[in-house]
């Protein structure tokens, strides 16, 4: 599951907004603020995030000693 610190890491990868999120997964911007600012969230609302994420090419990078984490895949080279 992502974090808040992932979910605001991975919008500022794309550049996206609140707002743009929102209309990537279905849900509030309300509680994607709320979420943002360390609110709980349901598994299944995180797991809308997280895959919103990964069809935009966003990797996470899990908790292993560095920290979580999340950046951009490199372009499939064809």
């Amino acid at each position: 599951m992502i974090d808040a610190i992932q979910c605001r890491a991975a919008r500022a990868l794309l550049d996206w907004t609140q707002q743009d999120l929102s209309g990537a997964t279905g849900l509030s911007k309300v509680t994607i603020r709320a979420f943002e600012k360390g609110g709980e969230m349901r598994d299944s609302n995180r797991t809308l995030l997280r895959l919103a994420f990964e069809k935009a090419g966003v990797e996470f990078i899990p908790q292993n000693g560095g920290g979580p984490g999340a950046r951009l895949r490199e372009p499939l080279v064809e």
